[in-house]
């Protein structure tokens, strides 16, 4: 690896700083099966909460789902954004930390993104090059490839980078892929994708954002597209934050905004070869990096596009 690339996939985020972790994180497994395995063991997925004891869980692998507290919240993901927040309430709920006898009251639900934040948080501070990826799993439903986020760690050894998915699942469940040495085609690339359903090699209405409202196709792409590009970027965005001019605003993008995407995808095929093609693109790029979210609308960022506005606020 490119010396510039090994200080890049170092380097933390506000998402992936160890903190005052950093020695705990460091304590945990370097194999990322064994890491997996006991990360899984942390937390429970919303779906398999809101499931109950049926389907995957039928035969409890993940616990009894009767035990986990009424009261508590549903869907972690709302609240512990970062990894040492996801640490620290781990080691709130039960102060031995990340064992893997943890009770399913004190586990926390979280999704996709969130494990991935946090198993490059721990390989940071290991100083193992890491970064979360992400794109489509093709593997959980037939017919269906749903948005999902994962890992890769550098192996020295090996020299490359190992793709793997550490998101909840253990005790033995079966997947039509190489979980923790995912081969290239086993999942499905924000970028290829993108470029596929564009190209019309690909219809585009099996790749799925579970958002609730059927979003696929190219609607579903660019929104992983921007998490993986960020991601890449050493910003793992969380779900609620999109560029602002295309979130909710898909159907207004010309033809020449369209294609800047086909542009940026193209790079991404290979990030690691033109990895300063992207960089630059994220120096200077403005409108790939102002974000939307749930407290921050159109209105506030407007000032953040305008060169004018800060000359004329330096004016006064």
């Amino acid at each position: 690896m490119e010396p510039i690339l090994r200080e890049h996939f170092l380097r933390t985020s506000a998402y992936t700083n160890a903190g005052l972790y950093r020695d705990y994180f460091q304590s945990l497994p370097d194999e990322p099966k064994e890491l997996g395995d006991l990360i899984s063991h942390q937390i429970v997925h919303r779906v398999t909460l809101r499931e109950g004891n049926t389907n995957a869980n039928a035969d409890l692998r993940y616990g009894d789902m009767n035990r986990f507290p009424w009261h508590r919240h549903r869907c972690d993901d709302d609240i512990f954004l970062t990894a040492p927040a996801i640490a620290a309430e781990l080691f709130r709920l039960d102060g031995r930390g990340f064992v893997p006898d943890r009770a399913v009251e004190n586990k926390l639900i979280l999704t996709c993104r969130y494990v991935s934040v946090l198993v490059c948080a721990i390989y940071k501070a290991k100083g193992i090059p890491c970064r979360s990826r992400a794109g489509f799993a093709p593997y959980f439903w037939p017919g269906v490839s749903a948005d999902h986020w994962i890992n890769q760690v550098w192996s020295e050894a090996d020299g490359r980078w190992i793709t793997f998915d550490a998101d909840g699942l253990y005790d033995g469940l079966s997947l039509p892929v190489h979980q923790y040495d995912m081969q290239d085609d086993e999942f499905d690339w924000a970028a290829k994708t993108w470029l596929a359903i564009r190209r019309g090699t690909e219809s585009g209405t099996r790749f799925v954002y579970a958002d609730g409202k059927g979003t696929c196709s190219l609607k579903a792409a660019v929104r992983c597209l921007f998490y993986d590009f960020h991601a890449l970027m050493n910003n793992e965005i969380s779900y609620a934050f999109q560029p602002c001019y295309t979130d909710g605003k898909f159907e207004r993008l010309t033809e020449a905004q369209l294609s800047e995407l086909d542009s940026l995808a193209q790079l991404m095929l290979s990030p690691d070869e033109n990895f300063y093609a992207l960089h630059r693109l994220w120096e200077t790029e403005r409108k790939f990096r102002i974000l939307n979210s749930p407290l921050v609308g159109d209105t506030d960022n407007a000032a953040l596009n305008s060169d004018e506005h800060h000359i004329a606020r330096s004016v006064r």
